[in-house]
């Protein structure tokens, strides 16, 4: 069965969407079979493979509402081992229709149960607040990905985020756990970045991921033309960074702060 991870932040730009495509990318560039859902109603993911979001008429929000199955909603992309559930502008309305569904946590868990065996890892790209579009990813993952921008108030929120996963772990996904942290928009020229490093360290330890993600335009750029990093500037430090994560993420076998004496309860 695939892994499942949902990459988390409430905060807007911090680094999400990016390291979803690009993480996604990556692994499919290492011969992993890979998902990307985009379950985020602005459909940058979407975008950032290349696919027109508002020329999208089937969506993750069909799954959600049980009105076609998940197997009907995956498209290729230009990466052969990279598959895309993409969003549209239903996604927008979503959590309001969810509202009064029986099973309206676990709704896109049970959609994914009928492809997870084809796929090594799946990751979900969740928009930036803690609404039932998040809830219904933390439900479906196996495990976290938190990107942290380098920037003062990084930890910001991070209470709020911890809480909510700690929530979901308890009440509605036992096995969910954070897998690791990711240090993003890092620049080697600020001392600023190398405080925020030292500080996401001590709060979070081992859970950190090695690989800091630098500011790079070319990832800038990369997302306006429909690309992931590996596609428009595979020799550029953003995709080598990315191309580290990939290999951090398939080789992880950290113990997660998500259980045992150094969990999440004992972080909230």
């Amino acid at each position: 069965m695939g892994k499942v991870f949902a990459i988390v932040n409430q905060k807007g730009g911090v680094g999400k969407t990016t390291t979803a495509v690009n993480l996604a990318a990556c692994l499919a560039a290492q011969n992993k079979k890979a998902l990307l859902i985009d379950i985020d109603p602005q459909g940058n993911a979407t975008s950032g493979l290349g696919v027109d979001k508002n020329g999208v008429e089937h969506s993750v929000y069909e799954a959600l509402l049980n009105h076609t199955s998940v197997k009907n909603l995956c498209i290729s992309t230009e990466i052969p081992c990279l598959d895309l559930i993409p969003s549209n502008r239903q996604l927008t309305g979503a959590e309001v229709e969810l509202v009064e569904l029986e099973g309206r946590e676990s709704r896109l868990r049970v959609a994914l149960e009928k492809i997870k065996g084809g796929y090594e890892f799946i990751l979900i790209d969740c928009p930036p607040s803690l609404g039932l579009l998040t809830v219904n990813s933390l439900v479906a993952a196996n495990a976290v990905i938190v990107p942290i921008q380098c920037e003062y108030y990084a930890l910001e929120g991070m209470s709020q985020l911890l809480e909510a996963i700690r929530l979901v772990k308890r009440n509605l996904n036992p096995y969910l756990k954070v897998e690791g942290i990711v240090l993003t928009m890092a620049d080697g020229r600020i001392s600023l970045s190398g405080q925020v490093v030292d500080e996401v360290k001590r709060f979070f330890g081992d859970n950190v991921y090695q690989t800091i993600i630098p500011r790079n335009v070319r990832l800038s750029e990369a997302p306006g033309f429909g690309k992931p990093i590996v596609l428009y500037d595979g020799y550029c430090v953003g995709a080598e960074a990315y191309r580290q994560l990939a290999k951090e993420v398939m080789n992880s076998g950290k113990e997660s702060f998500g259980e045992g004496p150094g969990g999440i309860d004992s972080r909230s």
